[in-house]
């Protein structure tokens, strides 16, 4: 599967935290990270049922909390309240539809940039934030 980075940072989180190690827990870690998407424990549950039909949603759901708490993984909530797991990297925007439910990431230097200075400006340290614009992607604004 090509995820021994992951496995080995999951390994050393589940030792330092003296959890157990193991297999459902690596095919909860492998299916989110072929995922490449904003998925939720529900998505992932029904992805992984069909060939590991022993592995519950509660495992799925507490698997993914860890990721979260081992860095592994992000978690988001958009509009509709719904937690959704993206994989940890660099920092990134999103673009979400309210119709069909489409999330777009987005990176933009000058936005970054106005926010460094708007906070320089007044005093403030950020030490992390949001920026998620909300509206109908293309293929919703053509129906």
């Amino acid at each position: 599967m090509g995820h021994e980075v992951e496995r080995k940072a999951l390994a050393a989180y589940l030792e330092e935290h003296k959890l157990k190690r193991t297999k459902q827990r690596e095919i909860i870690l492998d299916a989110f990270l072929e995922a490449h998407d904003h998925v939720t424990s529900e998505e992932l549950y029904r992805a992984i049922r069909s060939c590991n039909p022993r592995i519950g949603y509660t495992t799925v759901y507490r698997t993914m909390k860890l990721l979260v708490d081992a860095g592994l993984a992000q978690e988001r909530h958009f509009a509709d309240g719904i937690a959704r797991y993206e994989i940890e990297h660099e920092h990134h925007d999103h673009l979400v539809c309210t119709k069909c439910g489409k999330i777009v990431e987005f990176e933009c230097q000058m936005i970054e940039r106005s926010q460094d200075e708007i906070a320089e400006r007044y005093g403030f340290l950020v030490l992390r934030h949001r920026h998620e614009l909300y509206g109908h992607c293309g293929d919703c604004r053509e129906e």
